[in-house]
């Protein structure tokens, strides 16, 4: 391995990896951009609207809590049967269900069933995206030598966040020209659009190869003679606890400045939604561009200096566009964009979090401390936000019981 380059094959991987991953992670998220229209048609008309958008984000926190369970099945045999196996697995259980969420009936027409059965399509969706981002790390981060391992992160990070990319440009596509029939039936469009487009990805995938690290561990007898869960947490809690760290930033991050956002600024600052959403597809080209910088840069100055830096860009960028935009509603997309760029530390977290585990159990501790992280960070950060901006008690917020 420490003699590879970066050839053309590995271009090739890394290119068609970031693409399936683009695929995949569009149709985990595109749920969000649509979460006004999703609370109107599958709960009650009479219900309040803070009610309404807290129980869809609920729906929503449902496919991250089913994350770590599907996350740690696929990296079990992702570490003992093959990365690729489970690569293409993951994609397929992400496109059946995100067809499916296209051609449910809505509250009117089969009343609570319809919201019961939208949170089952997310608890499929969850389990299938648990398994593909650590393993899409993994996968590249094994094709590369070790002085590009951020490069290859940071690369396939961008791809990912393209997959946001495209669900925002689907939301303005979709709110500039189906505003008048959103509700009736424009809202399926991007929910079929991205099934087929993930089923597409699963032929894709054929075409990628078995990563060198896994085939010489196979070569040599040297895949975990344990269950790799087992092996983890017995001897690498410190990995576990590491990479978990800074998967809550990852967390934060993505979650409420791309994902949250954009519904937020259109319920309390009252912007308009094609606005908004165009914004929003600046600020996640910017979070590509970051994230390939941050990888790059990890390369060469450390992991550790990235990501204090970028952590800091973050922090102050997001606050500042929060505090002007009432004021200064003209400045949304230069605020938006270099608060996207921040969101690019998300190249740097998976070669911190990669870093952490050796071969035999990487999937499995990537997988393990990604997911449950982000079930536990990930799929409440909206609702939280909301409670703290709206300033409900701590006593009444989501889970708050298991916290004091």
């Amino acid at each position: 391995m420490s003699d590879r380059n970066l050839s053309r094959s590995d271009v090739k991987v890394l290119t068609l990896s970031a693409l399936g991953g683009a695929l995949e992670f569009y149709d985990f998220i595109i749920f969000v951009f649509f979460a006004k229209a999703i609370g109107h048609l599958f709960f009650p008309a009479d219900m309040p609207e803070w009610l309404r958008q807290m129980q869809t984000f609920g729906i929503f926190a449902a496919g991250y809590l089913a994350r770590p369970l599907g996350g740690i099945v696929m990296a079990h045999f992702g570490d003992l049967l093959g990365r690729k196996k489970m690569f293409t697995l993951s994609i397929f259980m992400m496109s059946v269900p995100t067809l499916l969420i296209g051609a449910l009936p809505t509250y009117d027409s089969w009343g609570y069933w319809a919201p019961l059965l939208l949170v089952l399509m997310r608890i499929l969706q969850g389990a299938a995206v648990g398994g593909e981002v650590p393993g899409a790390w993994v996968f590249v981060s094994e094709h590369v030598k070790k002085h590009h391992i951020g490069l290859a992160c940071g690369s396939l990070s961008c791809g990912l966040v393209g997959g946001i990319l495209l669900g925002s440009l689907m939301s303005v596509f979709i709110n500039s020209h189906f505003a008048d029939v959103l509700l009736d039936w424009g809202w399926r469009i991007p929910f079929v659009v991205g099934g087929i487009f993930g089923l597409m990805s699963v032929y894709l995938r054929q075409y990628l190869h078995e990563t060198p690290v896994f085939a010489q561990m196979q070569q040599q007898k040297a895949l975990a003679s344990e269950l790799p869960v087992k092996l983890l947490l017995k001897n690498h809690k410190a990995g576990i606890i590491r990479a978990m760290a800074v998967t809550w930033i990852l967390t934060g991050a993505i979650v409420v400045v791309l994902l949250m956002t954009p519904t937020f600024l259109q319920n309390t600052v009252h912007l308009g939604a094609v606005a908004v959403f165009k914004a929003n597809a600046v600020a996640t080209f910017a979070v590509m561009v970051g994230a390939v910088v941050s990888g790059g840069l990890a390369d060469r100055i450390g992991m550790g200096r990235v990501l204090a830096i970028f952590s800091a860009w973050l922090a102050i960028s997001y606050a500042l566009m929060m505090w002007l935009l009432p004021q200064m509603p003209g400045a949304l997309y230069p605020l938006y964009a270099i608060a996207g760029f921040g969101v690019g530390i998300v190249g740097v977290v998976p070669v911190v979090a990669v870093s952490a585990f050796p071969a035999p159990v990487r999937f499995t501790g990537l997988s393990f401390s990604y997911n449950l992280a982000y079930a536990i960070f990930g799929g409440f950060t909206p609702s939280w936000y909301r409670c703290w901006w709206h300033g409900i008690p701590w006593r009444r917020w989501p889970i708050s019981r298991y916290w004091g």
